[in-house]
């Protein structure tokens, strides 16, 4: 079906002014300081004895463990991140009735499996996506509008890597225009993004620096993967699983998806 632009925006940021919504950004929120923390302990750790005072300073969030735990840490957390992406995925394409709840299905159901194909189909789309982006950038949003599916392929409808490629790249197809404009918004996102904490490095301690990005990113990616899932909604279900439809053509509760376009 036609993807209506402006449902998906809409409909989305209701998507997330949820108890899933809120469940999902505190979450995040966690998830982000971890990753800088560990990340900052990691390079913290690796600095030659004797460093400048000012190096050690330009960090900020910290761990009291040692560089190479604080590596591990983050490998750790970064598989973390990605199974965090499968139960939002999860979480938000789910009928508006049923966000007032967060099921323990939608983070443990073969959430190992969703996670491993989320890695490796995310390296994959992030090196085409790249590439694309080198040329003249038109490639690289085209690319990036055609596998917006991907995590979602993935998450709900249990698919592998590739077939999640494939899938997304067909169920895209008529609306890459459309999806186009969020790819450009994810872009505008982690532009601000950057801006605000170029900014507050300036004129600010490194911690106060961290915390402002890490919630300002939070809430923004949180509402971004909200419209995203209302326009995998709307093409995979119809204008019947938007916001008061009933989205249960392919229920993430309840095993393996069972319809295939």
């Amino acid at each position: 079906m036609a993807l209506r632009l402006g449902q998906a925006f809409g409909n989305g940021i209701r998507r997330v002014l949820t108890r899933s919504g809120g469940a999902l950004f505190v979450a995040l929120l966690a998830i982000q300081f971890l990753i800088q923390a560990t990340a900052n302990t990691l390079v913290l750790g690796f600095l030659p004895e004797g460093a400048p005072a000012e190096a050690t300073q330009m960090l900020g969030l910290t761990l009291p463990v040692s560089g190479t735990a604080a590596a591990v840490l983050f490998l750790l957390v970064m598989i973390l991140s990605s199974a965090y992406f499968v139960a939002m995925a999860r979480g938000l394409a789910r009928p508006m009735r049923e966000l007032g709840s967060f099921p323990s299905s939608l983070y443990t159901r073969r959430i190992g499996r969703a996670t491993l194909s989320l890695i490796g189909g995310g390296i994959l789309i992030g090196i085409a996506v790249s590439i694309g982006l080198a040329f003249l950038i038109l490639p690289g949003i085209y690319l990036g509008a055609c596998f917006l599916f991907f995590a979602f392929e993935v998450s709900i409808e249990d698919e592998r890597a590739i077939a999640a490629i494939k899938r997304s790249w067909t169920r895209s197809k008529g609306n890459r225009l459309k999806l186009a404009v969020i790819v450009l918004l994810a872009g505008v996102i982690g532009g601000v993004v950057g801006a605000v904490g170029s900014v507050i490095d300036l004129v600010g301690p490194p911690v106060a620096s961290e915390v402002i990005v890490n919630v300002l990113s939070s809430v923004l990616f949180v509402a971004l993967y909200g419209i995203m899932a209302d326009a995998y909604v709307q093409v995979r279900d119809g204008d019947g699983g938007g916001l008061g439809g009933t989205g249960t053509a392919n229920p993430v509760d309840g095993g393996v998806a069972t319809d295939r376009p």
